[in-house]
């Protein structure tokens, strides 16, 4: 693997990659973004099929290697720049839970959003990934209240990847935004990193009219 820092980013404005934008700019990242557009189906054109064959973002190559998946391109992008302390370290007590919440996301939080927006059926507890909504739900609010973070005192980049979650599924009504939930998504939004990528992002939308 490449011990370069250089990132190409694969992107597009209001799509679950604008949080990737925001953890590289909190990493202080170098990259460059490579921009696609939705609207007109650039995402499965061969081009980008050839870097991810499921036509979606976000994307990033660093060297040889391709990361796709959300999840495994914040802990990528978090332990490719150390220096940043956006991923706790092995040997850490926040190690497993840094990893844990990560995983929770894509394993729990976004399928049982899915099937609750589809309307599906519940399945049994015994069968379903995520066991029921209300138990998955309630896992994760709870670790809100204990705050100010979802590892406590400590930042990382799970919370970039959750207040981007809790900000469009709140925005969509898929999930309450309750005072807990607001205060949280205020919390990380907030900081110069999410203001600098949301800038980044309104000058590539302006780009695309």
């Amino acid at each position: 693997m490449s011990t370069d820092q250089h990132v190409i980013f694969y992107h597009s404005p209001n799509s679950r990659s604008a949080g990737v934008l925001v953890l590289l700019e909190e990493l202080n990242a170098d990259y460059e973004t490579f921009v696609l557009s939705l609207k007109a189906g650039e995402q499965r054109k061969a081009e980008y099929l050839a870097i991810n064959p499921m036509g979606k973002v976000p994307a990033i190559r660093h060297g040889e290697a391709v990361v796709t998946e959300q999840v495994a391109i914040y802990q990528y992008l978090a332990e490719l720049y150390p220096e940043a302390g956006l991923a706790p370290q092995v040997g850490s007590p926040l190690r497993g839970p840094f990893l844990r919440w990560l995983a929770f996301y894509g394993s729990s939080f976004e399928p049982a959003l899915v099937d609750r927006s589809q309307k599906r059926e519940p399945t049994p507890p015994s069968t379903c990934p995520y066991g029921d909504f209300d138990t998955m739900f309630k896992t994760l609010t709870d670790q809100l209240a204990k705050g100010p973070y979802i590892l406590g005192d400590q930042f990382s980049a799970a919370d970039v990847l959750w207040a981007n979650a809790l900000r469009w599924t709140t925005m969509f009504q898929l999930v309450p935004l309750t005072p807990l939930i607001r205060a949280y998504i205020d919390r990380v939004t907030s900081r110069p990193a999410a203001a600098r990528a949301a800038a980044k992002d309104q000058q590539l939308i302006a780009a695309q009219a």
